[in-house]
């Protein structure tokens, strides 16, 4: 087996890359059921009920991933197939609101070399082991929803180790693999799609901070109930602090509805400043912490890189 390393900087792409990748959706193609809590006609502004508060102990989970090198196998029969090398991490911020402390509970940090060659060895750079982790095709988006799916998987591992009963689990992103964890939310940032018609669009761009429109149930590839909520910051475009939560479809719509009053007392607390973060205020306080101390523990992407491609000259010498 000979490998070979893409002389890219992996953050640039590859050099060669089969086919085309779709841009940003312009509509949406969603499934929209919006009566959950209110009939679309009645939907409006949702405040939190009087006197509720937020939950003794919140876990905020989150992961990381990079591209180490873009790789490309050559079997015995001189048939070449693509790969990354790649590293993931992923955490737990544990958060006492009682005592207004947190702290990082959790982290692990896996590699591998995900590549569709069946028989593919470890890929070895120094000290540093990528074991082959096969999926079925070489597509650029193959390649990189096979990581993203080790590191969910990973992220999935290290929340379970740090329930309590009666915690919140916020998890960066949307649940997808994740929906099956109790008390947990998807915590969505970036909105690459319009999901609502204009009408519903309309009441969540007129939320004030700490305010929420009401539960809706979102199909896409799979179903969750899902809502949209304002952040505490200073006032910009309609979309300015706007996040959306989501939660299992699994659930009663009761149960869901709880889920968003109780978002709207917590995810406010955890709201960054734009002097600390150009992503506030919705990158969250303990996720921007989190994301810093895993992307360290990934090391150093040029001497990893350049480890592989002293690795893959030898094989193939």
């Amino acid at each position: 087996m000979k490998f070979h390393v893409d002389a890219w900087d992996p953050s640039y792409g590859v050099a060669f890359e089969a086919g085309g990748s779709d841009g940003p959706q312009a509509q949406s193609s969603a499934q929209i059921q919006p009566d959950v809590e209110l009939p679309a006609p009645a939907w409006r502004a949702v405040d939190a009920p009087l006197g509720l508060r937020p939950p003794a102990t919140v876990l905020v989970v989150d992961g990381v991933q990079r591209i180490d090198a873009r790789v490309w196998a050559t079997d015995d029969d001189g048939v070449t197939h693509p790969g990354v090398a790649a590293s993931y991490a992923a955490g737990v911020v544990r958060c006492d609101l009682d005592r207004g402390a947190a702290a990082i509970a959790t982290t692990r940090i896996e590699r591998g070399l995900f590549t569709p060659f069946e028989l593919a060895p470890p890929l070895v750079a120094g000290a540093i082991r990528y074991p082959a982790r096969r999926i079925a095709r070489g597509e650029p988006k193959d390649l990189a929803l096979g990581v993203q799916r080790h590191m969910r998987a990973l992220e999935v591992g290290v929340s379970s180790e740090e329930r309590d009963d009666g915690d919140l689990l916020i998890v960066d992103g949307p649940l997808q693999e994740r929906a099956h964890l109790p008390r947990a939310l998807g915590y969505i940032k970036t909105h690459r799609v319009e999901y609502l018609p204009p009408e519903l669009t309309a009441v969540v761009t007129r939320l004030r901070s700490g305010q929420r429109s009401p539960v809706f149930l979102l199909g896409t590839s799979w179903h969750r109930f899902a809502w949209y909520l304002r952040l505490p910051g200073p006032e910009g475009s309609p979309w300015a602090g706007i996040v959306r939560a989501e939660c299992s479809a699994d659930l009663l719509p009761a149960d869901a509805i709880a889920l968003a009053h109780l978002s709207a007392v917590t995810l406010p607390r955890f709201a960054s400043s734009a002097y600390k973060d150009p992503r506030a205020p919705q990158n969250l306080i303990p996720i921007a912490g989190l994301e810093r101390k895993l992307r360290a523990m990934l090391g150093d992407a040029r001497l990893l890189h350049r480890a592989l491609a002293r690795t893959a000259a030898r094989t193939v010498a």
